[in-house]
């Protein structure tokens, strides 16, 4: 019998949590804390951990108890605390970590055929192996009345779950089947943040208010529905990533946001469930890893053989702004696909430009009508954006309204216009957006333009004594060149925590992704959206995340015994860079060419990623070691890998000798007034070992570079393979001459047989 092989999806967005609870002023005020504790110290007092936990808790508060006990991810517990029973519980011994807890938020059919999967079944493992995948998505919940959960092309779940249904006054425990086979809440530590969940605005059970958890899901694994669409835009047959995998939920986010109390648990609980994949997407403030809880948590998966893969944030070109860098972790950035819904502009000088829209309800008028910026008829200073209740009835009635992005959700606009008397809105990026589209769901006829577009509609609108304009909605437009391109929002290397590990590792399509939803709540998620839609159109990292996970659980299901870097490997080493006509990947941001701080290893290609012929394989012991060399002490390692270990004194240990499918080289710049003193050039070498996957072949090297500052040798160049699983080890010599602080430049190394192609990133960044 083939092994049960099951993918985890978590989507969330991670920030520092502060208790939004207000206590009376004579009270001490108490926090939610995780504390880790050292497992292997039990004092011989005890019969097993768990009294050795009660007993610490007890020693610094008579009134506390614990929230949560976890067993997997870390060892210890959770509990309410005051910062002084906290600072008391941290100078105990065997306390290795009290952590304050952290509120955590969500980031917010076309991707098979994009992809080249709609039609490839052949391509994929045949028999139940890959029903045999669990992907259980730790998210908002899930809607489990959707289609895509659909079960007739099921056969029984596979004997090896250990999950479960959980039911409650919104949620049956007839709602799982043999798609959806688990689904779980975990609300403790939220509800001692905030108070108990209110049920007449959300459901304390699986059951997905947002919306959310259900397209992720269903992105990574929904059953093939066919006439799938929403409002008629991105018609066909919608279908998951791997459409024959089953569906885990497990809820961890509520209204107020998620916590990681809560997350933790449900971590701890889907391992505990038999997981072999974790995939995470969130961002926010970056932690070094010991005092990350996801990236420990991940760790503990990855060291129980579960590939972990995470959303790389949606921060945006901002450089810099990465989430989820640790290398255990596949980081996730967001491309688009060659599909988008066009919606045209006629002004009244006769020009015609194109924007982007999701609407679908009464046309304007074919006539043109009275065209206004929202800045000059607004009684607010940030009047511009279209604020509820900021523009002036008088001004606005029956006119196209010019609202530029930013501060309040976008289709929210379109209802401040709406309630002001606009006929319709034109919604114009600012700089911060440049020339990014993103569909939306408007109320009202509507066209979303990027930047440049905008200006000159403003411009116009200026300087022209009676500015008119009209919109009209197009349809689903295919075959939209070039694509991918990276979108604005996916947020960008360098690795702010670890220089020397290039992030992202790749990218997915993220942008105007059509995907299951909620019957909770319409397409926007606003209040006063009544819509009822089974499928909705939503980007960012989230969607792009799901899209990994999926093809992970296709990757391990014709692989079951590769490990989770074996698989990441194969993702990253068959992505491409460049288009069929050999031009670089663009950056919407800039219109311009984008480099790996933007794709990574490049786009993710499935097909490709199932016969890679060499992977980089990596092991928990090389993990370590890493840490060893970022120089973390004993009990930083404890706290990240949950055992024992000790850095050799006289071993030299590197970040560059870490088997990872991609090099970032970190390099000094002379010092100088320009950065160039300095004959002797910075030498520095990496080491690398490949495993053969493939059918014995002879492989030989090729290197691409845009500079010649650096120098490039391969030693050797020429890696010949005999059997399945041999490994062979080579080393690359960088040489490199001084550059201006600041200076990035990129090369590219392959190793093929003619027949596979094995492709590494290179990352050269003068600091």
């Amino acid at each position: 019998m083939m092994p049960v092989l099951i993918v985890l999806t978590l989507v969330f967005l991670c920030h520092s949590f502060v208790d939004a609870e207000v206590l009376h002023q004579q009270t001490k005020k108490t926090t939610t804390f995780i504390v880790h504790m050292d497992k292997s110290s039990v004092p011989e007092s005890f019969d097993d951990h768990l009294q050795w936990y009660d007993s610490s808790l007890k020693s610094v508060s008579q009134t506390a108890s614990k929230l949560y006990t976890y067993n997997n991810v870390v060892h210890g517990y959770s509990a309410r605390l005051t910062e002084e029973e906290a600072r008391l519980l941290e100078e105990q011994p065997g306390v290795l970590l009290v952590q304050e807890d952290k509120r955590c938020e969500i980031h917010t059919t076309r991707s098979p055929e994009f992809l080249g999967i709609h039609n490839s079944d052949e391509s994929f493992p045949e028999s139940s192996t890959p029903s045999d995948v669990i992907i259980g998505v730790l998210d908002t919940g899930v809607w489990p009345e959707s289609s895509s959960y659909d079960d007739k092309d099921m056969g029984p779940v596979p004997p090896g779950w250990k999950g479960a249904c959980e039911a409650s006054r919104t949620f049956s425990s007839s709602s799982c089947n043999r798609k959806l086979i688990g689904a779980r809440f975990f609300s403790q530590g939220y509800e001692a943040a905030y108070g108990p969940v209110d049920e007449t605005k959300e459901s304390r059970s699986p059951r997905d208010d947002d919306g959310h958890g259900t397209h992720t899901s269903t992105t990574a694994a929904g059953s093939a529905v066919v006439g799938a669409s929403l409002f008629g835009y991105a018609a066909g047959t919608a279908r998951g990533m791997a459409k024959h995998a089953r569906v885990a939920a497990y809820k961890v986010c509520w209204l107020g946001g998620c916590l990681s109390s809560d997350i933790l648990m449900a971590m701890d609980k889907a391992i505990e469930d038999g997981v072999h994949i974790l995939s995470l997407s969130l961002g926010g403030s970056v932690n070094d890893y010991f005092q990350d809880t996801v990236a420990i948590g991940a760790f503990a998966a990855a060291s129980k053989g579960v590939f972990v893969s995470c959303s790389a944030g949606n921060g945006g070109p901002r450089p810099g702004s990465l989430s989820n860098v640790a290398p255990w972790i596949t980081t996730v950035g967001a491309g688009t696909m060659d599909r988008q819904f066009p919606s045209y502009i006629t002004l009244g000088n006769g020009r015609k430009l194109t924007g982007e829209s999701l609407y679908s309800g009464k046309p304007l008028p074919g006539s043109l009508v009275p065209l206004v910026y929202a800045g000059n008829i607004s009684k607010a200073s940030n009047g511009n954006m279209c604020i509820e209740g900021g523009l002036i009835p008088e001004k606005a009635k029956g006119k196209i309204v010019v609202c530029d992005r930013g501060l309040n959700p976008r289709a929210q606009k379109g209802l401040a216009v709406k309630e002001a008397g606009g006929i319709g809105m034109i919604l114009a990026n600012t700089e911060a957006f440049g020339e990014e589209l993103v569909a939306d769901a408007h109320f009202i006829p509507t066209a979303a333009v990027g930047q440049a577009p905008g200006e000159e509609i403003k411009k116009y609108d200026f300087s022209d004594a009676n500015p008119t304009a009209t919109i009209a909605s197009g349809s689903t437009q295919l075959g939209v060149q070039p694509s991918p391109v990276v979108a604005a929002f996916s947020s960008r290397g360098p690795n702010p925590i670890t220089p020397d590990i290039l992030k992202p590792d790749l990218i997915a399509p993220g942008v105007n992704i059509l995907a299951g939803w909620t019957g909770k709540v319409g397409p926007t998620g606003l209040p006063e959206d009544t819509r009822h839609v089974d499928f909705n159109i939503v980007s960012g990292t989230s969607m792009s995340c799901p899209h990994i996970s999926g093809l992970a659980a296709l990757v391990k299901a014709a692989h079951p015994g590769w490990s989770p870097a074996a698989i990441r490997s194969a993702l990253m080493t068959t992505a491409y860079n460049r288009y069929k006509n050999g031009e670089t990947i663009k950056d919407i941001a800039t219109g311009k060419a984008s480099t790996p701080f933007g794709y990574g290893a490049g786009h993710v290609d499935p097909l490709s990623a199932l016969h890679p012929g060499l992977v980089y394989d990596t092991t928990t012991r090389n993990y370590v070691d890493f840490l060893c060399a970022i120089g973390y002490s004993s009990r930083m390692i404890k706290l990240v890998a949950k055992q024992e270990y000790q850095c050799k004194a006289g071993v030299k240990y590197s970040v560059a000798d870490l088997n990872y499918p991609s090099f970032a080289v970190p390099l000094e710049t002379a010092s100088g007034p320009r950065g160039g003193g300095g004959s002797a050039p910075t030498v520095v070498k990496y080491t690398r070992r490949l495993t053969n996957v493939g059918d014995p072949a002879t492989y030989k090297v090729s290197v691409s570079q845009e500079t010649d500052s650096v120098k490039i040798q391969v030693q050797p160049a020429v890696l010949s393979f005999s059997a399945p699983n041999e490994m062979k080890t080579y080393t690359v010599t960088f040489a490199a001459t001084s550059m201006p602080s600041g200076t990035s430049s990129f090369a590219h190394l392959e190793w093929s047989d003619g027949k596979h192609t094995v492709g590494s990133p290179i990352v050269f960044s003068w600091t």
